[in-house]
C-alpha cells in the first residue's frame, strides 16, 4: 500500500496564496524525496519543489522562488507546498511525488492523483 493523497488546490485571484498537502502512506517517509511538479496543458511536466525526507533539504524552479515554500512534517508523513503570491502563470495541475534513494525528480516510486489550481487575474 503505497499511496500519495493530495488536497487543497482550487481557485485564487492573482497575489493570492494556496497551500497543497500531500500525505503519504505505505512507505518511510524518511526515505524518499517528495517533488512537486505542475503540467500546463501542451507543455511538458515542469518540477517546481522538492524536499529531502531526511534532511529537509528543499529545491525550487527560478519560477517560483521567494514565493512558494515547501515543508515537511514527518510525524505526519505529510509535505506541504504554500504558495503565495500566485500568478496566473502558476495556472497549473500539480503533482506531487515521491522518488526512491531521497533523490529529488530520479527514481518515481509514486505519484498523486494531481490537483488543479486556477489562478485568476
Amino acid at each position: 500500500e503505497v499511496q500519495l493523497v493530495e488536497s487543497g488546490g482550487g481557485s485564487v485571484q492573482a497575489g493570492g496564496s494556496l497551500r497543497l498537502s500531500c500525505a503519504a502512506s505505505g512507505f518511510t517517509f524518511d526515505d524518499y524525496a517528495i517533488g512537486w511538479l505542475r503540467q500546463v496543458p501542451g507543455k511538458e511536466r515542469e518540477g517546481v519543489s522538492c524536499i529531502s525526507g531526511s534532511s529537509g533539504r528543499t529545491t525550487y524552479a527560478d519560477s517560483v522562488k521567494g514565493r512558494f515554500t515547501v515543508s515537511s512534517d514527518n510525524a505526519k508523513n505529510t509535505v506541504y507546498l504554500q504558495m503565495d503570491s500566485l500568478k496566473p502563470e502558476d495556472t497549473a495541475t500539480y503533482y506531487c511525488a515521491a522518488y526512491l534513494s531521497d533523490s529529488c525528480y530520479r527514481y518515481l516510486a509514486v505519484w498523486g492523483q494531481g490537483t488543479l489550481v486556477t489562478v485568476s487575474s
